[in-house]
């Protein structure tokens, strides 16, 4: 009887397991599936645009100031206008949101207003990009007075990374296991070394990746930029002055079709410059964490 009933079990459980492994190898198809599909579609985009704009790229086009609205010349101020913009909200939001990701990771108390300035964040992270450009053509441009300008782009785009970056650090700070802090603490270390000098350096990966994701929304971004930076082809003189970056550029030449040639080369050096600086940020990553 016993035998009987191990035999029936046994011949269950090696059923049971038969279909599991099909469930998992099913699974894993889908899987691999998706990610084929995902990266044939990336190459499909990315090849499209490389194949018809790298003909029109030249020295000559990264060297010149665009003319004639942007149907001859190059792109040489659009560049650096692009570079201003990167620069300036960068400077303002990582010093902001890494201090505000370790104060809600290492300092704030778990209570109703962390919750809600933990949501607020994660909400602010999904608004649309056309919602920052009104709210900073209202407030910026019309009532602070600061105009078209880099300013006014600038800061439009700093509070539309800083959510990125705040909630990405605040992860990661919150990845560096709790044995470094009691041992940097054991040490006679206080909160603050233990915080710059233990506890940063270890999730500095992770806060790279959040700059990463923000530099790639600020190159990239159109409507944002398009209602604070404005559109002039000039190269700003001062950060009080309007400008247009290379993705505003991009998008007047495709809406408008000035110059087919122009649209896919200035497409090209936006895809070339995104894969330098997500390849660049690799790079350093890894020496931090080596």
């Amino acid at each position: 009887m016993n035998s009987r009933l191990f035999g029936e079990t046994s011949s269950i459980s090696s059923a049971t397991v038969k279909k599991n492994r099909i469930s998992e190898k099913i699974f894993f198809g889908l899987i691999w599936g998706a990610a084929l599909i995902t990266v044939i579609i990336l190459i499909a985009i990315v090849g499209h645009v490389l194949i018809n704009g790298l003909s029109h790229l030249s020295l000559q086009f990264l060297t010149q100031d665009p003319e004639n609205m942007g149907k001859e010349g190059g792109i040489f101020s659009i560049i650096i206008t692009t570079l201003y913009l990167a620069i300036f909200s960068l400077v303002i939001a990582v010093p902001v949101g890494v201090s505000a990701a370790i104060f809600l990771t290492e300092y704030a108390k778990e209570g109703p207003i962390i919750r809600i300035i933990r949501f607020g964040t994660e909400a602010l992270a999904g608004i649309p990009s056309i919602i920052y450009g009104l709210f900073g053509f209202v407030f910026f441009v019309v009532l602070l007075k600061f105009k078209y300008s880099i300013v006014s782009g600038g800061l439009t785009l700093t509070l539309m990374i800083l959510p990125t970056i705040i909630r990405t650090a605040e992860e990661a700070i919150k990845m560096v296991p709790r044995s470094y802090r009691e041992g940097s603490l054991a040490l006679g270390a206080t909160k603050w070394q233990t915080i710059y000098k233990v506890v940063l350096p270890a999730a500095i990966p992770g806060i790279l990746t959040g700059i990463i994701l923000g530099v790639g929304r600020v190159v990239g971004e159109t409507a944002a930029v398009i209602y604070t930076a404005g559109s002039s082809l000039g190269l700003p003189d001062s950060i009080w002055r309007p400008g247009r970056t290379m993705a505003v550029h991009l998008y007047i030449l495709a809406s408008e079709g000035l110059s087919k040639s122009n649209m896919y080369a200035t497409a090209t050096v936006l895809i070339i410059t995104v894969f330098i600086i997500n390849f660049a940020a690799t790079k350093l990553m890894k020496k931090f964490i080596r």
